[in-house]
């Protein structure tokens, strides 16, 4: 039997990060937990229509807790001039008792996002609409947007059939074994009046060296050429500690003087004659081909006085 692991916690150390990014004294872990997952029950439920895909918590020492809302739509959750962000902030602090920093990033291309491309598709059976097309028209804009792989999973009652199945539809490549494929999961769930219907989406969009790789690349760019300085400068050294052998092949300057006289005993001028001298009888052949055609044509007319010699003889016969 198949053991599913989750996408995101599988590659949790890899190259993803944790979204929750604090420290606790294990007396204090548990409750710290638990506000962290009521202050995320808290803002779903109030920006319910916002498209948030992702909710990130870091505590400072001095009890500050910072939360980082990535949406799709920043101006549902920021409201006019800010009052949405501003109340939220209160209530936050009044329920937890701690100074609350909020901040909004807003996500470009949701289509490559697979929390909000699940939610979308969950509305849209909510509205009724086919799950097939659905479907087919969230691949195909995760595509377009520049996906490598989509795989989309719906299971329940579907159009209502008394017993539940599963349905399920992909393009491209998810490879889910690889640790250093980047790959988006998101789940949501439609309830409709014939009962609820679960949505899942994997969407792969690139594969990703982890970071200490891309950090250990230019090191070991920048050893190549040290090695390379070094060893010419160990052939200076060399040349340095020999001045002697030097001084030696200087001194000799009654060699250099003997080296032109001889060039022109080894000229190629005489030979350049040579070649010339005998091309000039290669030229005499010309009226012997001459002479040949001469010879030829006395032949070509004795052959009409052969036939007429020949014609006589059929006569008498």
């Amino acid at each position: 039997m198949g053991h599913k692991v989750h996408p995101n916690a599988f590659r949790l150390g890899v190259f993803r990060p944790w979204e929750a990014n604090w420290f606790a004294n294990p007396k204090d872990y548990t409750k710290m937990l638990h506000e962290d997952l009521e202050m995320r029950r808290i803002i779903l439920a109030r920006l319910r229509n916002a498209g948030i895909a992702k909710i990130e918590t870091e505590r400072s020492s001095n009890a500050q807790l910072t939360v980082t809302i990535h949406t799709a739509k920043p101006g549902i959750v920021i409201g006019k001039g800010g009052s949405s962000v501003d109340q939220l902030r209160e209530d936050l602090e009044k329920r937890f008792g701690n100074r609350v920093r909020i901040s909004i990033q807003e996500i470009k291309q949701p289509e490559l996002d697979a929390q909000l491309v699940a939610e979308n598709i969950a509305s849209q059976i909510e509205r009724r609409i086919s799950y097939k097309r659905a479907m087919k028209q969230a691949i195909l804009r995760t595509m377009r947007s520049g996906a490598k792989g989509v795989r989309i999973y719906c299971g329940g009652r579907l159009r209502g059939a008394e017993m539940a199945r599963r349905e399920w539809d992909r393009e491209g490549r998810v490879p889910l074994h690889t640790l250093r494929a980047d790959i988006m999961f998101g789940r949501a769930t439609a309830k409709t009046t014939f009962g609820a219907i679960g949505v899942k989406v994997w969407i792969y969009k690139d594969q990703i060296t982890p970071a200490k790789l891309r950090q250990l690349a230019p090191i070991a760019e920048e050893t190549v050429p040290l090695a390379e300085v070094v060893a010419p400068q160990a052939e200076l050294i060399q040349a340095i500690a020999q001045p002697e052998t030097a001084q030696a092949e200087v001194a000799t300057p009654e060699a250099a003087v003997q080296t032109p006289a001889r060039r022109p005993r080894t000229t190629a001028v005489p030979k350049v004659e040579e070649k010339a001298a005998p091309a000039k009888p290669k030229a005499a052949p010309k009226p012997k081909t001459e002479a040949k055609a001469d010879i030829k044509k006395p032949v070509a007319k004795a052959k009409p006085a052969a036939s007429a010699t020949k014609k006589p003889k059929k006569a008498k016969d």
